[in-house]
């Protein structure tokens, strides 16, 4: 599945679609063996990488400024964000098929899923009270560009708008180089 805005979508509406592919890829990864674990995690890592960038890069800026207590809102994804980001690490590290990958990864598929559900509430909901139907648009365009460049891995510790731009570029030229050299796993 591409995980571009193909059109103008409201990226909430985008967001918020790509959140039911990352519950679907945890939900196929779990149920997979051997192979096919691999492959459906890797793009799970994938999709959960780029789609962390864009929301870092993109909404989370916006919704800091836009919605009543922006800060405490976006302080608290972000902290959840670079957690993921560190249990993804360490999954990476394990064999996919061994019951710590599995155990751990269930206790990823649980904060993420409740990470996204706070987002859809307190962030998504709100930016869709605050800006126009344009302005979201415009913003889902921008997050098809931020995916397009983002790390294709999770790295920890860059989760601000600040730190994707001075790092991400970087991390993503790497990733896209490894992935290309050693194949996506």
């Amino acid at each position: 599945m591409a995980t571009t805005v193909r059109s103008a979508t409201e990226v909430t509406q985008f967001l918020v679609g790509q959140h039911e592919r990352i519950k679907s890829l945890f939900a196929e990864t779990l149920k997979a063996s051997g192979k096919q674990r691999e492959k459906t995690f890797i793009e799970l890592r994938r999709l959960l990488a780029v789609h962390e960038t864009a929301e870092e890069e993109i909404v989370h800026p916006r919704a800091k400024r836009k919605i009543p207590n922006g800060d405490k809102v976006v302080g608290a994804r972000l902290q959840e964000e670079n957690e993921a980001k560190k249990v993804l690490n360490h999954l990476e590290s394990l064999d996919v098929d061994s019951d710590e990958f599995s155990s751990q990864l269930t206790e990823l598929r649980d904060a993420v899923v409740q990470h996204a559900e706070h987002e859809e509430q307190e962030e998504f909901a709100k930016l869709e009270e605050q800006l126009d139907h344009d302005e979201l648009q415009r913003m889902g365009r921008a997050v098809e560009l931020a995916e397009a460049i983002a790390p294709t891995r999770p790295h920890a510790g860059v989760e601000s708008q600040v730190a994707n731009m001075l790092a991400g570029p970087f991390a993503a030229m790497m990733d896209r180089a490894r992935d290309a050299i050693v194949g996506k796993g």
